[in-house]
């Protein structure tokens, strides 16, 4: 069944209702990932008005492109280039605990590093998701030039203000990293790292106003393969770093500079690489000032978001301050762990909601709701098949993960043991947080970005007061795991918050399915967490104590997650959960594929 079948078919959405809508007012369409689904983005802002809504006509049209195979197409294209930058990413923050370490030195460059997405975030990059994308493509419907010289300018302002941003943030870098760290630790260090680090603030910002230009002329791969780059211009400069002299306690002033300098080169590259694709798509850059009336209607949008960012920085500031003042390496451990977790959620979330969001913005500007739930619902359930049993996966071998990969190096058994313990204790904010993301795409499709900053008001509160209890509450040795804990228990409430705020909204959230996917995903992945458990057990007490302790981690790992994922698979279709059958279908086309024989 199609998705917009399926909504409309459940019981209690209304057809009909008071809200507010808006004149009609022109619109810009574009296709996601080269699939037939065609789909209309955000109007400029009408006029409002208090009137009943007259529901849509279904269309025949539109409801056939509305394919969530062509979805799941155009999210797995992304997925790829998005599995191969989490990869290379993986293998940077391998070698960064490897060759850096879980120490004084790599708080202090994780904390440093922190501040350029930060300051970008705030000046630009919420705003992207929901402001100048939609902006960009309706430039290019209504002008007569593509929307070339809206772009333009777009560019040209944005590029001087990013670069007097970048300036005063350098400036400004000992005041920065003050909320971040807790005062008894080395703040000259992080300082001198924000220094070098701080000049990404203009290469993010360009190469997201890239990528958004290249997405809304429907070109998505080389905003997606371009952090590839980025992670093999890191790792060279890590290379590079593992081979100079090193001081006992510390970092040379040389490993100081090849490791900011290259950490910064990785984003200018980043950026570069999509200049060629522009001019391919047709675009040519030409310095151009003025305002457009478009981006003035969207200030007050834009405002919120950049509420939203401010927001979400305190409970992190405060995060991090509790767990500098833990250990020397836990903000290392606490962003390196925050970090891994995320792998999965990059790789399959991030992706699905690239592709959703051009149809629930569509759903929501031609004042379809019933779509906008169906969109919502799949992704709700998509997200759960897919990060539910890695969630299960990471709690119960976090651990083992975190001791095989991060024991080599600087690391040392002992801080890669933390970190595995931080990974185990957040994994179940996994889904959560994909699910929070969806509620807020949902609500920017809405043309709402008051709502997602008051959610994020709500989850800050609850997180910043259980931060500071974890010093009080936990053994030192224990805090960042409770850190770990207290961030994922954030999202919790978020989803909760966000799906009472949706149900008032637009009533019906199709909830009894997406409780019946994570049901039956949740059962799944208890079987295969007791089976893999057991064999493991077994496994142990065949190998004895006659092994060290990474060789026993791997094998724990490698037999308990291959196991784990064997049944879970198994498990899943014999309780016939419905999401997993495009997976299953695709995987299929791929082997057959492989199979045919070459002509």
């Amino acid at each position: 069944m199609e998705a917009a079948d399926a909504a409309s078919a459940a019981p209690g959405i209304r057809d009909e209702r008071t809200v507010r809508v808006a004149r009609p007012a022109p619109l810009a369409s574009w296709s996601v990932a080269g699939s037939n689904d065609e789909t209309v983005l955000l109007p400029r802002p009408p006029l409002e008005q208090d009137a009943p809504a007259v529901p849509a006509p279904r269309s025949p049209v539109d409801d056939a492109g509305r394919d969530d195979r062509a979805l799941v197409k155009a999210s797995g294209g992304m997925a790829v280039a998005t599995l191969v930058s989490r990869l290379t990413g993986f293998l940077r923050t391998l070698g960064l605990t490897a060759i850096v370490g879980l120490n004084l030195v790599g708080s202090a460059f994780n904390v440093a590093n922190t501040l350029p997405n930060i300051i970008f975030e705030l000046l630009l990059g919420g705003v992207l998701t929901s402001v100048v994308i939609p902006v960009l493509v309706q430039a290019a419907k209504e002008d007569g030039d593509n929307g070339e010289g809206f772009a333009q300018k777009l560019l040209s302002g944005a590029s001087v203000g990013l670069a007097l941003a970048t300036v005063i943030a350098v400036l400004a870098a000992p005041l920065l990293i003050r909320p971040y760290l807790d005062p008894g630790t080395d703040l000259e260090l992080a300082t001198d790292f924000a220094y070098l680090l701080l000049p990404q603030i203009f290469f993010y910002g360009m190469g997201a106003l890239f990528g958004a230009i290249l997405n809304s002329r429907a070109n998505f791969g080389p905003a997606a393969w371009a952090p590839v780059l980025n992670n093999v211009v890191a790792l060279i400069a890590l290379g590079i770093y593992a081979f100079l002299p090193s001081p006992e306690v510390g970092i040379s002033t040389t490993q100081l500079l090849v490791l900011g300098i290259g950490s910064t080169l990785g984003i200018v590259v980043q950026a570069g690489v999509m200049l060629p694709a522009m001019r391919r798509v047709g675009f040519r850059w030409k310095w151009r000032f003025g305002w457009d009336q478009r981006l003035s209607a969207f200030g007050g949008l834009a405002a919120w978001v950049v509420g939203y960012v401010l927001v979400s920085q305190v409970g992190l500031a405060a995060i991090l301050r509790v767990a500098s003042g833990s250990s020397d390496g836990g903000p290392a451990v606490y962003s390196y762990a925050w970090l891994l977790i995320q792998v999965p959620y990059g790789v399959l979330g991030v992706s699905l909601l690239t592709a959703l969001m051009p149809r629930m913005s569509a759903a929501a500007a031609n004042g379809r709701l019933d779509q906008v739930v169906s969109d919502l619902s799949l992704g709700s359930r998509l997200s759960t098949v897919t990060l539910l049993p890695m969630s299960a996966l990471l709690t119960v071998f976090g651990s083992q993960l975190g001791i095989a990969l991060f024991s080599i190096g600087r690391s040392g058994p002992e801080g890669a043991a933390s970190l595995g313990g931080a990974m185990a204790a957040s994994a179940f904010g996994l889904v959560p947080m994909a699910v929070v993301m969806l509620q807020m795409r949902v609500f920017y499709a809405m043309n709402d970005a008051r709502t997602p900053t008051l959610i994020m008001v709500v989850i800050t509160a609850v997180k910043v007061p259980m931060a500071y209890l974890c010093p009080v509450l936990l053994a030192p040795e224990q805090v960042v795991l409770g850190l770990a804990a207290v961030n994922a228990f954030g999202f919790v409430v978020g989803l909760v918050v966000g799906n009472i705020w949706l149900r008032v909204r637009i009533g019906h959230l199709d909830t009894r399915r997406v409780l019946r996917t994570f049901v039956l995903t949740l059962l799944a992945s208890l079987v295969a967490v007791l089976v893999a458990v057991l064999c493991v057990t077994l496994l142990e007490r065949l190998v004895g104590g006659g092994v060290s302790l990474i060789l026993r981690s791997w094998l724990v790992l490698v037999i308990g997650s291959g196991v784990f994922l064997v049944v879970v698979a198994v498990a899943m279709r014999v309780l016939k959960v419905p999401e997993l059958d495009p997976v299953v279908s695709r995987l299929r086309r791929l082997i057959g594929r492989g199979r045919a024989p070459a002509r």
